[in-house]
């Protein structure tokens, strides 16, 4: 025991791999593609779970400004980094500039209210607030926008033909592209929408479990969930129609005519 928490000893937290070995049979037996990319995803997340562990121990024992500025600058690179790679359609640079500013002006925004106004913890940089709240923040909007950037992209893959028949007609870029945008961020926003839904009856978080497992009352811990999952909200939200409206045009000549 640490505190009132129960402390895994190594061999038991080594007992846990079971789950992903019962995952490997099952792909195997069913023939599934998938037994590398369940490996190397098993290995990264051991490994970068275990360095951030380090880090954060050191930054916690150490804060300062810059540090905390540092971790957070990373997170919305790594974050951004994971957008490209996981929607695998050819990014336009100006596509990628969007996706860049989009999703850091929409999660630092929200980030930024969360911390001074929501919750209001002093020092403000304080990484033991900053940066858990952070990358849950950061982590949700990366999934958001990468959701959005998908839906999009496909809709205009897919309707090429009917949108240029539309722009024929006379309708506008914007009006063209109406129906692609509100599902694109439909699509986005909808597992954030799920979580809330299921939250409380359903399932319980992962921070709201934390802090109860760690002597927090479970109504202290409810609390920082709400506002948790509206800020994350907010955030998903914000760094979706951000990209939402700039990307959109992208796809459109200044002559109002569909590239490609």
């Amino acid at each position: 025991m640490n505190g009132g928490i129960i402390d895994i000893e190594l061999a038991r937290l080594i007992a846990a791999y079971i789950f992903v070995l019962l995952l490997l049979l099952i792909v195997r037996v069913r023939k599934i593609s998938r037994e590398k990319q369940i490996a190397i995803a098993t290995l990264r997340m051991t490994i970068q779970l275990i360095l951030a562990g380090f880090i954060l121990t050191y930054i916690f024992d150490n804060p300062h400004p810059l540090l905390t500025i540092l971790i957070i600058f990373i997170m919305e690179m790594f974050a951004v980094r994971n957008v490209f790679i996981q929607v695998r359609e050819k990014l336009s640079r100006q596509m990628k500039v969007i996706i860049t500013v989009s999703m850091a002006a929409g999660s630092l925004a929200s980030l930024l209210y969360f911390n001074l106004i929501v919750i209001h913890f002093s020092p403000w940089y304080d990484p033991r607030y900053f940066i858990p709240i952070a990358g849950m923040i950061i982590g949700n909007s990366m999934t958001g926008i990468t959701l959005g950037v998908k839906t999009l992209l496909q809709g205009f893959i897919a309707d090429k033909e009917k949108i240029e028949g539309a722009l024929m007609l006379g309708a506008e870029p914007q009006t063209a592209a109406k129906p692609y945008i509100d599902n694109a961020f439909d699509s986005a926003v909808l597992p954030t929408i799920n979580n809330m839904l299921g939250m409380g009856i359903v399932f319980l978080p992962g921070m709201m479990t934390g802090q109860i497992l760690s002597g927090v009352s479970p109504l202290t811990a409810i609390e920082y969930q709400i506002a948790i999952l509206l800020g994350i909200l907010g955030s998903v939200s914000l760094t979706v129609i951000l990209f939402l409206i700039l990307g959109y045009r992208t796809f459109f000549t200044k002559d109002s005519r569909l590239i490609g």
